[in-house]
């Protein structure tokens, strides 16, 4: 941490080139797809209400507007008033003209037209961080790492970041442009990255942003079976919120909110506590429609766990939660 805010929320270094952020930030993706329908003015009072309490790393992506904008249109409207203080990061690599949203498109031609594109969507003149979203194993990395280098030095773009790419993929970026950060899912749920991703990205002075710290919502306590969800919500599918995984997981939540009740915090304040634990190079990215919830998130910057809490922790869950991230026809490969 390099500073303290007025508010309270502390600051974090992502990665040795430059880049900072508030120790929480606010995944948008869930404002526009994967969990019901959309809600523009709720989306936009959230962000807003972020910004009031400290947050400053915003993430949003190509994919979340299926192609339309729709989710860079709305944070770019929302952040309209206070641009300049906050770090905007959005995503390119899929092929939006697919409509089954899985076919990827990393070619230096197509990142500079969705660069372009999101530039207007989000009306700015620069992006904080331009992460290719899924590593595609038909453009080599070094060709990607090679054109964002180059919208870098024209302006457009001002850090490198990486989502889902393994040590290899890393290195390689890295060796032709600094990577300021990397972006994958981790939480007291999904565990993968402690084996050999976290150990390279602090090798290489790399920062690191999870996403879905909340097990997509497994930890926020209102959950239901997959059966319950309608279509268009991604917990329908989750393999996490499926019969003999989901009720495993009920009851590693139910642990988890007990050890929170005894400190005075909500389950999900200790899960985002537990992350922030693990490295002061991390900035977790917790999604919500609510500005309540919102703030109970960025509560949990001020929650200090112990040894013993992190050892109960690891009790609960030693390897992650029962399920899959993604089926497997979907899976990111390191």
């Amino acid at each position: 941490m390099t500073e303290q805010r007025k508010n309270g929320l502390p600051v974090r270094r992502l990665g040795t080139q430059g880049l900072e952020a508030g120790a929480i930030g606010l995944g948008t993706m869930g404002m526009t797809m994967a969990y019901g329908a959309a809600d523009e003015a709720g989306g936009i009072a959230t962000i807003q209400r972020a910004r009031e309490l400290g947050v400053t790393l915003f993430d949003t992506a190509e994919l979340y507007g299926g192609g339309t904008g729709s989710n860079e249109r709305l944070l770019g409207r929302a952040v309209a008033g206070f641009r300049d203080e906050i770090v905007i990061a959005t995503k390119f690599g899929f092929d939006m003209s697919d409509p089954t949203g899985a076919t990827l498109d990393s070619r230096p031609a197509h990142i500079r037209e969705v660069t372009e594109n999101s530039l207007r969507y989000l009306d700015t003149d620069r992006i904080d961080v331009l992460y290719q979203h899924r590593v595609d194993p038909a453009v080599p990395v070094e060709d990607v790492a090679g054109t964002v280098g180059e919208l870098i030095a024209e302006g457009k773009v001002r850090f490198l970041g990486l989502s889902e790419a393994g040590p290899d993929v890393l290195r390689r970026a890295h060796a032709v442009h600094p990577v300021s950060v990397l972006q994958t899912e981790y939480s007291v749920f999904e565990r993968a990255v402690e084996v050999d991703v976290l150990p390279v990205v602090r090798e290489l002075g790399i920062g690191f942003v999870p996403y879905s710290p909340l097990g997509r919502g497994f930890l926020t306590g209102a959950v239901r079976p997959a059966a319950e969800y309608p279509a268009d919500d991604m917990r329908s599918w989750d393999d996490r919120w499926q019969p003999g995984n989901y009720e495993k997981n009920l009851a590693a939540v139910r642990a988890l909110t007990e050890l929170a009740g005894g400190k005075g915090i909500a389950v999900t304040q200790l899960a985002l506590a537990w992350l922030l634990a693990q490295g002061e190079d991390i900035v977790p990215i917790p999604g919500t429609r609510s500005p309540e919830r919102l703030a109970e998130n960025v509560g949990a910057a001020q929650v200090t766990l112990t040894d013993a809490d992190l050892a109960r922790i690891q009790e609960i869950l030693p390897h992650g939660g029962a399920g899959s991230r993604y089926p497997e026809a979907i899976m990111p490969s390191w």
